[in-house]
């Protein structure tokens, strides 16, 4: 999931198309960039974070909930075992034991209405964007949303192999 280099070619060319996008929509790359480098100072990590926003020299997200330590333990514990998925739809609840397929499900009931934004500071006017945490929510499958797994669980090398990735 996070290791830009053993993704196919397919995925590989989905999240450059995804990442640039959403670099395009919030004035360019470095600006992306820099949002990646402001989450990745929070510690222990910016979703748990009760004022729900971070920001950047020029970008700002935001969400609409506070995501508590318990449900954040369950969803870094549900990625964290599919960190070697080579595909960007993989299931997280795609797993044997059902104990950790139930904490799983209540973790999506109570993060599905989750909600981010991402908006340009001062006199930028750019669109910015909009996204969930999960792509994919029924019965049998629940599929993470790459643009919230590479800005909140993946390193920021993996953001410049995406944005470098030629097709």
């Amino acid at each position: 999931m996070c290791n830009f280099n053993q993704q196919n070619d397919e995925t590989k060319a989905f999240i450059h198309l995804l990442i640039t996008k959403c670099a395009q929509s919030v004035g360019g790359a470095n600006f992306l960039l820099g949002l990646v480098e402001a989450i990745k100072e929070k510690k222990p990590n910016a979703l748990i974070d009760s004022a729900c926003k971070v920001d950047s020299k020029e970008l700002k997200i935001s969400w609409n909930k506070i995501v508590f330590k318990d449900k954040f333990d369950v969803l870094e514990d549900a990625l964290r075992s599919h960190k070697s998925s080579e595909s960007k739809n993989f299931n997280i609840l795609d797993n044997e034991s059902q104990k950790k397929r139930k904490k799983i499900l209540n973790m999506v009931k109570t993060l599905a209405p989750l909600e981010f934004k991402v908006i340009t500071k001062g006199a930028l006017s750019e669109e910015g964007f909009d996204f969930k945490i999960f792509e994919t929510l029924n019965e049998d499958s629940v599929t993470i949303n790459p643009i919230f797994s590479a800005l909140f669980f993946c390193s920021t090398e993996y953001f410049k192999k995406a944005l470098k990735y030629e097709i």
